[in-house]
């Protein structure tokens, strides 16, 4: 059954095999004003996760299958933020030092004080950002409003930037081009402390090396022809502010450790001049490539990279969060419509299969780019599939069934296990957690053979 999520209220996960102790907490939670959502297991708790999305999670440690620090260790893997309190009639010094060395909360053990149980749900809100202080705060959607989804993945991204918005430490965002990273960074900007003061960005791979420095930072008049009066530079401008270094990993390394400098000093000198300039500016940086490569390789300076990458958010490609096509192609669609003065309403049900099947190697972006050259050319109030089809211009992605899907799964994990055991059956077996003759009748009914992979050393 689907849950509803209020925005209006905290949102607890309450996980114990006790029913009975699951009634009584539930009771006076949501007394207290919380939504509260109960699970009877490790396993039951982690379905509901991605569904509910609590802000805590309670749970009981000693449980029927998993236990309370394995589902910990779970839910901290995919929701690293995820404030967790453990309850235990077991509780041991020994086991409340672990579960707090494991990035556990806090521990209580049974019998508890119900106001102190209170007392840390209010801990642990306010040290993952959200107060009951910032109540107002989180009504107000106003800095995410730009990032349409309804996908977990995205709640989760949000919630990680919300938590570093709040700091001025350096972020960095990965992801592939037109996934979205330069509105996360305006996203960021906007809940945090510097929403008031400017948020300016720029394109390090759009802009030519030998004009790039001084855009950033500002020249005299008389450093070079043509500079016939003082220019500030976008550190200046972006003074008490924002600045956002879009694919910073296309930053000549000629420029990379002035730009070091001023992450150090937090001072500027414009070209041509003897004076610096005092700088405050948050620095939000992004690249679709792989900094840790580029760094490995030469073309990035190590000090840079650290100094630059203090805070990581990861902004996933649009393949990876298909629910979010209907919501973004019908927002598309409205804006589109309303600014061309076109009456279009919607998709048919046919262009709706083709837009949620298409690859989408171009991610939001590109899907922006279909809806709008779909409006344009449409001349009927529904979008057709024939029009979707051809604005795409590319090969849709096969949705799999469920059976070729698993099967598919299910081959890649036989063959991820074959190359690193090196062919050896009884040690793939032990990994797989499964016996040599149901291992080989799998195998068998993949038709993998092992000494094929013995071969490749």
């Amino acid at each position: 059954m689907a849950v509803q999520v209020s925005s209006a209220s905290k949102r607890i996960l309450l996980v114990d095999d006790d029913t009975s102790l699951l009634r009584l907490l539930t009771l006076r939670l949501k007394a207290t004003g919380y939504q509260v959502l109960t699970a009877e297991s490790g396993e039951n708790a982690l379905t509901n996760m991605s569904v509910f999305r609590p802000q805590i999670v309670i749970t009981d440690l000693r449980m029927d299958g998993m236990d309370g620090m394995a589902l910990s260790e779970i839910i901290h893997r995919h929701h690293p933020g995820m404030p967790i309190i453990i309850l235990t009639a077991h509780g041991t010094i020994p086991e409340a030092v672990t579960a707090i060395k494991g990035g556990v909360f806090s521990f209580l053990s049974k019998p508890f004080d119900t106001k102190v149980l209170l007392s840390h749900i209010d801990k642990a809100l306010k040290w993952s950002g959200h107060s009951q202080a910032d109540e107002l705060e989180d009504q107000d959607l106003e800095w995410r409003k730009e990032l349409v989804s309804q996908s977990p993945v995205i709640e989760d991204l949000l919630t990680q930037a919300r938590m570093v918005a709040a700091g001025d430490t350096s972020v960095f965002i990965s992801g592939e081009t037109g996934t979205g990273k330069e509105v996360l960074a305006r996203a960021i900007h906007k809940a945090s402390p510097r929403r008031n003061q400017p948020f300016v960005d720029i394109n390090c791979s759009a802009i030519p090396e030998s004009l790039l420095e001084s855009e950033l930072f500002g020249y005299s008049k008389g450093a070079f022809t043509g500079a016939a009066q003082d220019r500030k530079g976008l550190f200046q401008v972006a003074n008490r502010g924002t600045l956002f270094l879009d694919e910073i990993g296309d930053m000549p390394i000629a420029l990379q450790p002035k730009i070091l400098r001023v992450l150090q000093d937090r001072q500027i000198r414009p070209l041509g001049s003897t004076q610096t300039i005092p700088v405050d500016v948050r620095i939000i940086s992004a690249s679709h490539c792989d900094l840790e490569i580029e760094m490995e390789e030469g073309r990035f300076r190590e000090d840079l990279f650290y100094r630059l990458v203090v805070l990581s958010l990861d902004v996933p490609p649009l393949s990876k969060r298909r629910e979010d096509i209907p919501l973004l192609a019908q927002h598309f669609l409205s804006k589109l419509s309303e600014k061309n003065e076109k009456k279009i309403t919607g998709f048919s049900s046919e262009a709706m299969k083709v837009l949620l099947s298409a690859s989408w190697p171009g991610n939001v972006r590109q899907l922006l780019n279909v809806v709008e050259q779909a409006v344009m050319l449409s001349v009927t109030p529904i979008i057709t599939a024939s029009l979707v089809q051809k604005s795409i211009r590319s090969k849709n992605e096969e949705i799999l069934s469920f059976k070729n899907a698993r099967d598919r799964f299910e081959r890649d994990y036989l063959i991820g296990i074959l190359r690193m055991t090196l062919g050896n059956v009884s040690h793939a077996a032990d990994i797989a957690k499964r016996n040599r003759t149901e291992f080989y009748k799998l195998l068998n009914r993949h038709n993998l053979d092992p000494s094929l992979f013995r071969q490749t050393q």
